[in-house]
């Protein structure tokens, strides 16, 4: 929009819902359009995860066919990283060792 239309609905508004309404009025519609917007970023960033997911599973499947030798760097650097992602997820499961000792001494 432009200065003079922000105007003309400044007006309009002052008009309408007079001016002790107005600053309501106006918090209220600019809330909204925060949280519209904090959605619309929220879901972009989930639509671009799965499409990172994706890629990725494609990648694999590109490794596989090709032996998994004699890969591009892309494939590569797909690899690793779906690599690092299992070893944080094993290590997460994995026991520490002072929780075996509990364990044991229980």
């Amino acid at each position: 929009m432009g200065m003079w239309e922000l105007v003309v609905v400044f007006v309009v508004g002052l008009i309408v819902l007079g001016p002790e309404r107005l600053p309501v009025a106006v918090r209220t519609v600019a809330r909204w359009f925060k949280t519209v917007k904090q959605f619309g970023n929220t879901i972009q960033a989930e639509v671009n995860e799965e499409l990172r997911v994706h890629e990725l599973h494609q990648n694999l499947k590109k490794a596989e066919e090709q032996g998994m030798e004699n890969l591009s760097p892309q494939l590569q650097r797909s690899l690793d990283e779906l690599n690092q992602a299992a070893q944080s997820v094993t290590h997460s499961f994995k026991p520490t060792t002072s929780s075996l000792q509990d364990k044991k001494d229980d």
